[in-house]
């Protein structure tokens, strides 16, 4: 509202956020393992850049990481709407920087609907997977603080 005072929000009203962790841990040269919940996967560094290429870099998951939050709020949307999946695919391209630090400066985000989809609905869907929580992280980054336990 234009003119109203602003809003304190008492930090004891509403949800508490819920915290969550994963472990890192190396596996041999610069391959890691990551146990999330149970689960388990493993990051590497390509040969050209001195690992083993036996997985993902943690720059190409955090790629995937985007682009299957973006399937998932896409498929999620077509079930609400009572329309297939089948045929939904997302394509991600990302392009790293040139200079110092190194970053991720763009990334590209490509939505194929299944066939089926109405157009009528094609631009709720694109809206729709365009606010996952991933995107809505990049929007609002998050505070990171590194530290060493001591």
């Amino acid at each position: 509202m234009t003119g109203s005072a602003p809003q304190t929000l008492d930090p004891h009203e509403g949800p508490t956020p819920q915290t969550h962790r994963l472990e890192v841990t190396r596996l041999d040269g610069d391959a890691y393992t990551v146990d999330i919940r149970g689960h388990r996967f493993q990051v590497d560094q390509p040969v050209d850049a001195g690992g083993t290429d036996t997985a993902p870099t943690p720059t190409e998951l955090f790629a995937a990481s985007l682009a299957t939050c973006v399937a998932f709020y896409a498929g999620r949307y077509l079930d609400r709407h009572g329309l297939p999946r089948a045929g939904l695919r997302v394509r991600t391209e990302f392009t790293m920087a040139a200079d110092r630090p190194a970053r991720v400066t763009a990334l590209r985000i490509v939505v194929v609907p299944p066939p089926e989809l109405p157009e009528r609905r094609r631009e709720a869907l694109l809206a729709v997977a365009s606010h996952c929580t991933v995107h809505n992280t990049l929007r609002q980054p998050p505070a990171v603080e590194t530290a060493l336990e001591p």
